[in-house]
């Protein structure tokens, strides 16, 4: 078992000095390399803080990818490597957004009974720690989301600069091909293998004697299928490639048409005529499916699994029913305000009264406070052993002139003293390049979930269902019952307040009794 650490304490040595550890480095960017990011200096500073601590490393892994890129390879492998070595009990990284790119990755870790060591940050997170130093490493995660798709929004713009150009941005659709143009630039060209059954397809379906279906088996028996996996094209697709007017020689993209540079396979007129056709097929049932329904996708049904979908009764009332995943179910029809309303009472779990928020943010703000302490009298410290030591080379110094040590003895005793002050200087700079400013941001994520309730009641369709896919996951309905679970950070929130507090029914002086949350 681990040895019981206080709250607050930013480093310890490990305690049996056989820590099984792990360490994990990464760069998302070329760019990140040429700032300091490397990965040779990440696994030198965890390196040595390993040995300073008496850890032992039984693997390292490392990724240097790019930050929107499907999957970590090393990561992955690091994930599947915990659940071979059930052993293994701590992870060494320089610091939150080298670890997480999301809040996935912090859910799949957070499964493991595991210490990782954010050595930069001089920060410990445990199974152990208290619920409001959790918090504030979620704070940590939601910047490093942050950074993310500030990325991501740097890459829309260089695409919406290249839509601007005529060229389409993106993965070429079936038909066409992404190869290298003349000016250097990646653009698409019309495909001589799969470009000649996109045109019958439109062809096809245009006559009007065909459903998406049908024309699916139709060109499905002509040999089209995926890019990729060179499986047959499934209905969903089909309906994709009639809809998309890229076919045309035009393209839409972030919201806005633009004429583009390829050869088009398809007329404007055959384009359009496909469209009639869909649009006469599908205009009873798709005319209130974005418009109206609250909850496509999110509730999945609680005795088959299946998903919830909805259906609107004498063209006003809507309901919800299984889809029948695995055959029949018993499951009957639930109204959408029965659904809004039990949504509205779970959403009320981190909805806080202004007590309870100013408890919250003083408990944080209290957590903080011990934190930069302990800080402050390890820093202290550090720097008493730095004096003492040179105090001590002094003596040894002024002893090997008086001739008390001999040469061979005098270089032994300054090798030693000069490897523990380098010791001691590298924890020195670890903690004093400790980021503790997430505290505001943490303060600013309670302001969310205090109004969190109000929003969602005043908020339109589309942002109701914003609100509820940022809250929870894991949404299921049975036997007339809604369940869900909060999505990271905002479970801490749920799970840690008092069940009391939560229904908003106790008075200021008991705020301060719920333990979990006190920083001492």
């Amino acid at each position: 078992m681990r040895k019981p650490r206080r709250s607050g304490q930013p480093v310890q040595i490990c305690q049996t000095a056989v820590c099984r550890t792990l360490v994990y480095a990464r760069v998302s960017s070329k760019e990140q390399d040429r700032e300091g990011f490397s990965i040779d200096a990440q696994l030198k500073l965890l390196r040595g803080y390993a040995a300073d601590k008496e850890m032992r490393i039984v693997e390292e892994f490392v990724d240097v990818e790019t930050a929107k890129a499907a999957g970590r390879t090393h990561f992955n492998r690091m994930i599947a490597y915990l659940r071979r070595h059930p052993a293994v009990d701590t992870i060494l990284v320089e610091k939150t957004d080298r670890l997480y790119r999301n809040l996935r990755d912090w859910v799949t870790l957070d499964e493991f009974d595991i210490d990782v060591h954010l050595v930069k940050e001089g920060v410990i997170l445990s199974p152990d720690s208290k619920s409001s130093e959790k918090f504030m490493h979620g704070i940590k995660v939601l910047m490093a989301k942050n950074y993310i798709d500030n990325l991501s929004e740097e890459s829309r713009k260089g695409m919406l600069e290249k839509a601007e150009q005529g060229i389409w941005p993106s993965m070429a659709p079936l038909g066409y091909r992404n190869v290298m143009g003349p000016n250097g630039k990646k653009i698409i060209e019309v495909d001589p293998a799969t470009a000649p059954g996109v045109t019958r397809l439109f062809e096809w379906y245009a006559t009007g004697l065909y459903s998406v279906k049908e024309a699916g088996k139709k060109a499905r028996a002509m040999g089209m299928a995926y890019r990729k996996s060179g499986r047959p094209l499934g209905a969903s697709t089909v309906h994709k490639i009639l809809r998309s007017r890229i076919y045309t020689g035009e393209f839409e993209w972030a919201g806005r048409r633009y004429q583009g540079s390829h050869q088009p396979l398809v007329s404007l007129d055959l384009w359009e005529k496909v469209q009639q056709v869909l649009d006469g097929r599908h205009h009873t049932r798709d005319q209130h499916k974005e418009k109206d329904f609250i909850f496509p996708g999110l509730i999945r049904c609680g005795h088959c699994g299946g998903m919830l979908v909805g259906d609107i009764k004498k063209q006003k009332y809507i309901y919800y029913r299984c889809s029948r995943y695995k055959g029949n179910c018993k499951e009957p029809y639930v109204r959408q305000e029965k659904l809004l309303d039990q949504f509205t009472d779970i959403i009320a779990q981190v909805s806080m009264t202004p007590q309870m928020y100013q408890w919250l943010g003083r408990a944080l703000k209290e957590n903080s406070d011990l934190v930069e302490t302990e800080h402050a009298r390890v820093l202290d410290r550090l720097r008493r052993d730095q004096d003492d030591i040179r105090e001590r080379m002094k003596q040894a110094y002024l002893d090997h002139v008086d001739g008390k040590l001999d040469e061979s003895l005098f270089a032994r005793i300054s090798a030693d003293y000069r490897e523990d002050l380098k010791g001691l200087a590298r924890e020195f700079e670890r903690l004093s390049e400790a980021d503790h400013a997430y505290i505001d941001d943490g303060i600013a994520l309670l302001g969310i979930a205090r109004d969190t309730r109000r929003m969602f009641a005043q908020a339109d369709i589309a942002g109701k269902r914003n609100i509820l896919h940022h809250l929870l996951s894991n949404c299921s309905y049975s036997d007339g019952q809604l369940t869900a679970t909060f999505r990271k950070p905002f479970d801490i929130i749920a799970e840690s307040l008092p069940r009391a507090l939560a229904r908003g029914g106790a008075s200021s002086a008991n705020i301060g009794k719920n333990e979990k949350w006190l920083p001492g």
